[in-house]
């Protein structure tokens, strides 16, 4: 069986289970109250559900157990800990979310918990060796180092995909397209020799697609479910640990054109409205003096929507902007010629960013609807 065809099963399987679970998840979710209440700060009207984060770790762990019975990933699951060490950490990351979503966890305790799955990652060996830097070449990274490199990278990830949980579909949408592209960004290594085959980062990669595609059909607008923070921050920790062991750990090779200058680059594209959205939430909140985990209506698709863009639009419209970053990931890989375009398209894509959110536009519309509500005649 080829590779190719083993790693869709798996990413099939995942889905499948997912999406099985749902159902079963959401009404234990209903009975023991494990819900979401609206408030003012949250975009939805009515108490859901959570519970698609234990629907997304069950479907993973039976895509795993799928896994091991082909043969082209039997080797990829038995080579190493990491797997294990994966599972596990997705487990305790799961865990954590979960008691936040409960009852809403102080700060440290919920990065102690952060920090704690890294540690298993680390300690199962699946985290990065060294780094690609640009106009410096490569840096091996010692051990001294490694667990204070993966804390951090999980806790930017997870925190990152769990800020930008606020609209239905948005989360489980735009890890579903980056974790796509990473599985075949790392396929693509190994064709080239670039990656062994036993690399654990594709498999993760693809596991994480199929759950993310499974639970959306209960997650898109109106949601029937939700992932929580337990799901949110299991997400981020497995884009997390795949990213790691991809990025982390490509060789240095000569004619070979790499996306950019650095591997570890990728998260950040492939990621980039997450990543975005959490730098300016840090930004925003540090110079009002608040908490980096203090809640507010002032993210990326709450920006949307203050222009006049409904919640599916929203949703559509960062969806289209993983998809292009995702595309210059991809397209380098395969045409090396069409990386001399990709500075342009960056520059181009984050100026259309910054006039989307223009102030200006932002008055326009404002008066725009001013000028409508006076005209408008009295019933």
């Amino acid at each position: 069986m080829h590779n190719i065809i083993a790693y869709v099963i798996v990413l099939l399987v995942g889905a499948v289970v997912t999406l099985v679970v749902n159902r079963p998840a959401r009404a234990i979710s209903l009975r023991i109250g494990y819900t979401a209440q609206p408030d003012e700060r949250k975009v939805h009207q009515t108490v859901t559900p959570y519970g698609g984060g234990a629907a997304m770790l069950l479907g993973f762990c039976a895509a795993l157990f799928a896994a091991l019975a082909l043969g082209p990933l039997h080797s990829v699951i038995t080579s190493s800990h990491e797997i294990f060490g994966v599972v596990l950490a997705a487990g305790v990351i799961f865990v954590v979310g979960a008691v936040d979503d409960f009852r809403e966890m102080s700060a440290p305790a919920k990065v102690a918990g952060q920090f704690l799955a890294a540690s298993i990652l680390y300690f199962s060996g699946c985290t990065m060796y060294q780094l690609k830097l640009p106009f410096a070449g490569f840096v091996v990274l010692g051990p001294s180092m490694l667990p204070i490199i993966t804390a951090v990278w999980v806790f930017a990830i997870s925190n990152a995909v769990n800020l930008i949980d606020g609209l239905d579909g948005l989360a489980g949408g735009i890890v579903a397209i980056a974790s796509g592209t990473l599985c075949v960004y790392g396929l693509r290594l190994e064709d080239l020799g670039l990656l062994p085959v036993t690399n654990v980062g594709p498999l993760i990669a693809a596991l994480t697609c199929g759950i993310c595609l499974g639970f959306l059909r209960d997650n898109v607008h109106p949601a029937k479910l939700f992932m929580g923070d337990a799901g949110a921050l299991m997400l981020g920790l497995l884009m997390s640990a795949s990213t790691m062991v991809i990025g982390g750990r490509t060789p240095p090779a000569s004619g070979v054109t790499f996306f950019f200058f650095a591997p570890l680059l990728i998260p950040v594209f492939i990621l980039g409205v997450p990543l975005i959205d959490a730098v300016w939430a840090f930004v925003r909140r540090t110079a009002s003096g608040q908490g980096f985990h203090t809640p507010d209506k002032n993210h990326i698709h709450h920006r949307l929507m203050r222009l006049g863009h409904g919640h599916r639009r929203t949703v559509y419209i960062l969806w289209l902007w993983t998809v292009l970053l995702c595309g210059f990931v991809l397209v380098p890989l395969f045409q090396p010629r069409a990386s001399v375009l990709i500075p342009i398209g960056v520059v181009v894509l984050l100026v259309g960013l910054f006039a989307s959110f223009s102030p200006l536009l932002f008055r326009r519309r404002a008066r725009e609807q001013s000028r409508e509500s006076v005209e408008s005649p009295l019933p």
